[in-house]
């Protein structure tokens, strides 16, 4: 019923849309940055988590789809975004906690999409108990602890490129579709932005791979895990594992999938919000 009810109303004219910047203050005094678009009303809102050092803003793409029905935050962790560089909190447990402070702050049901770190730093937010009102999770192109573990990738021979050109490099990689020039110089300025000894912090979370599993396996949150062939076999295994969870996979895409395939992501995403989200 509830899915015939969103099917309906996806057939009639879009409510009245608004946008804004917000930024808001965290229980340790970090000043986050969010924005947040869509009707003023609408029964459910999703939350989007970039994934290391990028800004909200790189999920244009589903905010545009997903506003004329449902309202969208495109939230920057801190660091990264226009939210405030601090002197620390750049681990799994303040991450969470970020992300349960922001989450606390919006009316009604509310979907977590996370991609990359963003998967991990929603899981963090699950691991501590995540909120009552989350109806939902969408867990995009990274490990979530399953088997099998991700094979180890020796650094290339050499002295390590200098950060700017690495960040540079890792930006231009992540998509499989060709990007503009001037996209991606900004996508990388805004990655550069963050120290890069902060930027280092966040891919050293100090927890074992077991921990992000447990916190997935411990709530009954509809799932939907959407990743490229190298994450395939988790995949399977965690339908194995918690059958109450839905898989796709892009054989086609780059890291940033929801990019180079966003009409196939934005309607994967929109089938599970109407089949499996009670808003």
């Amino acid at each position: 019923m509830r899915a015939l009810i969103l099917a309906v109303a996806l057939l009639l004219p879009a409510l009245p849309a608004w946008a804004r910047d917000v930024w808001f203050t965290t229980s340790d005094g970090a000043r986050l940055h969010y924005t947040e678009t869509g009707p003023r009303h609408a029964p459910l809102t999703l939350v989007f988590v970039p994934g290391w050092t990028m800004p909200g803003w790189i999920f244009a793409p589903q905010q545009a789809f997903f506003q004329r029905h449902y309202r969208v935050v495109l939230f920057d962790p801190r660091g990264q975004g226009r939210s405030e560089i601090t002197a620390q909190g750049y681990d799994q447990t303040r991450r969470g906690a970020d992300l349960a402070e922001l989450i606390a702050r919006l009316p009604g049901r509310v979907v977590v999409v996370g991609w990359s770190l963003g998967v991990l730093d929603t899981l963090a937010f699950i691991h501590q108990g995540g909120n009552d009102r989350v109806a939902g999770l969408v867990l995009v192109d990274n490990s979530v602890g399953e088997r099998p573990a991700p094979a180890y990738q020796p650094p290339p021979p050499g002295p390590p490129p200098p950060y700017p050109v690495f960040v540079r490099a890792f930006v231009a990689g992540m998509f499989h579709t060709r990007q503009s020039p001037a996209y991606l110089a900004r996508l990388t300025r805004a990655c550069l932005r963050l120290p890069p000894p902060d930027a280092a912090s966040l891919l050293a979370y100090p927890v074992p791979r077991t921990y992000w599993k447990a916190a997935l396996l411990s709530t009954a949150l509809p799932v939907l895990y959407v990743v490229r062939p190298q994450w395939a076999a988790q995949a399977h295994n965690l339908v194995a594992d918690r059958p109450h969870t839905d898989i796709a996979i892009f054989p086609r895409a780059g890291h940033a999938l929801f990019i180079d395939e966003a009409s196939r992501f934005d309607a994967l995403v929109q089938q599970f919000l109407e089949r499996d989200i009670r808003s």
